[in-house]
């Protein structure tokens, strides 16, 4: 599968108000999941002396599957394939580390 299917697939279990013209409840969404990844990590962080052991793993995978479930929600909202959005991330990564701007902060760098 790739990235379109999934969108298409996911599309159809996007069941919200005013689905296909409410960004505002993806972005609510991705938000409160992507927390919750980091809830994952931070409780292995404590109570596991940040060992990711392969139940911790599937939690974390579960929860990743959340986030990128909103983020395909959030793109067809917003009309854009997540094929696109992630070509532009490479091209943005790309640029970034043949300028040596890897590293620092903001988004032109």
């Amino acid at each position: 599968m790739n990235l379109n299917e999934y969108q298409l697939q996911a599309r159809k279990t996007a069941f919200y108000p005013n689905a296909g013209q409410n960004p505002v409840y993806p972005t609510l969404g991705l938000s409160g999941e992507a927390g919750e990844v980091a809830e994952k990590v931070k409780k292995v962080l404590r109570d596991r002396d940040g060992v990711f052991d392969a139940t911790s793993k599937e939690a974390i995978k579960l929860e990743l599957g959340d986030v990128l479930w909103y983020v395909a929600q959030l793109s067809s909202e917003l009309g854009f394939e997540l094929d696109e959005i992630a070509l532009a991330n490479l091209k943005k990564l790309e640029s970034r580390a043949l300028r040596g701007r890897i590293k620092g902060d903001g988004d032109t760098r």
